[in-house]
């Protein structure tokens, strides 16, 4: 991948590795939009952005989407919106969230470079001619704990959220993609973060994309 051309880095991640908060920092060392749950479940909820609604904006204006972004949030602080952790319940199906979310994080992947955190980016984002996608893995015992002082729960509860999210985003993953998030054939980095901080993770990514561009 190449940083001096627009570019998509797609961040998978286990529940309580941290990796939302690696492509955070990801794109504010980049430079660039970070785009999670929180900002498209935003976008779904505020601008009434279903497949069918999109598809007419699309028809009207060009560049319908920048201008949405532009009044929210500037780059590269987009991971700020909605990060109060609410979960957001849509009014439509799960397949046609999917499919407004794959139409969304298609038109910012295609009008600006961005990290994407998850909602199958790796798979939406297939195309993408410059693009890194990235799994972020940690030991179960770190998980959990790293929710327990996240969460500010028990260790049994960490552990059933773990078990629940976990089947959760395996059980989406092959239900729309046909593959495991699992599958290290999906990557192109695998990245094992125990013992090491959040911008070590960073610059280990930031390492790897140099040295892959050579």
């Amino acid at each position: 991948m190449k940083l001096d051309e627009q570019f998509v880095i797609t961040i998978s991640r286990e529940v309580g590795s941290g990796g939302r908060t690696i492509g955070r920092a990801l794109a504010e060392k980049l430079g660039v939009r970070f785009c999670d749950k929180n900002l498209i479940n935003s976008l779904v909820e505020k601008f009434d952005l279903s497949a069918k609604n999109i598809e007419m904006i699309k028809g009207q204006k060009k560049n319908w989407l920048a201008d949405i972004l532009q009044r929210i949030t500037p780059v590269p602080h987009a991971g700020a919106l909605g990060s109060t952790g609410q979960e957001f319940a849509p009014a439509v199906t799960n397949d046609e969230l999917f499919r407004a979310e794959s139409e969304i994080l298609k038109e910012i992947a295609a009008q600006e470079s961005c990290v994407i955190a998850g909602r199958s980016g790796f798979f939406i984002l297939k195309d993408c001619p410059n693009k890194l996608d990235i799994l972020i893995r940690s030991s179960l015992s770190n998980r959990i704990s790293r929710i327990v002082e996240k969460q500010n729960v028990s260790r049994e509860e960490a552990e059933r959220i773990v078990e629940r999210v976990d089947a959760q985003r395996e059980n989406f993953v092959r239900r729309y993609t046909d593959t495991s998030r699992y599958d290290a054939r999906n990557y192109d980095l695998v990245l094992n973060v125990d013992g090491l901080t959040g911008d070590e993770a960073v610059d280990i990514i930031l390492k790897y994309i140099e040295d892959s561009s050579k």
